[in-house]
């Protein structure tokens, strides 16, 4: 008895398959929230080296400190999210102006961000409901499923609130009358580049 074979038409298939059953609205806000979930984690990375540059270390931590700032400078570059949110808050908390009122809620409402930015990034979005709510299939490290169905006025509040979040993180330097690093903002200069074919002492 033959055994039949079955290969898809992929001449047949929809304009951008797999995506085509969502808006085009859908699939810019998605984009749009994951693109603030990006720029939250520069944030974050350069908050980290404001922060630690600029801590008041004794004497006898100094040398200790200097040898470790190369790699946490390092890992602010490469970590991904919630890397930089646990490394963020240990620095935060550690600066001796200790320059957010409440630091343990501002680091809890990142990581809970966080949670949410795995579900919009790794998530295999189902095909919307008649409201334009689509359930992303999304599982996590403990086995809990992601329950919530999500439209376009759901990312829009989630780039919203995660637009929030890199502006405290921003403003956790600033309120220290510190320049934002990478930033034209007022405040003191962190670290001056060299001047162009100087050296340090030149």
């Amino acid at each position: 008895m033959s055994q039949e074979h079955h290969r898809i038409d992929r001449e047949q298939l929809p304009s951008d398959y797999p995506t085509h059953r969502h808006s085009g609205e859908f699939w810019e806000q998605l984009g749009r929230a994951v693109a603030t979930y990006g720029f939250l984690e520069q944030v974050l990375g350069r908050a980290i080296f404001a922060l630690t540059a600029t801590r008041k270390y004794g004497h006898d931590e100094l040398e200790e400190a200097y040898s470790k700032w190369p790699g946490q400078l390092e890992r602010a570059l490469s970590d991904p999210l919630g890397g930089l949110i646990v490394a963020y808050g240990k620095v935060l908390q550690n600066h001796h102006k200790l320059p957010v009122s409440n630091p343990e809620q501002l680091i809890e409402d990142l990581q809970r961000a966080a949670q949410l930015r795995n579900v919009l990034c790794h998530g295999s979005w189902q095909v919307p409901d008649a409201e334009g709510k689509s359930l992303p299939l999304f599982v996590d490290k403990k086995l809990k499923i992601f329950a919530t169905p999500i439209d376009v006025a759901y990312l829009q509040q989630v780039r919203d609130h995660v637009a929030g979040l890199a502006c405290a993180v921003i403003d956790s330097v600033s309120s220290m009358g510190l320049q934002f690093p990478g930033s034209a903002g007022p405040g003191g200069v962190i670290l001056k580049p060299w001047p162009a074919g100087g050296s340090e002492h030149g």
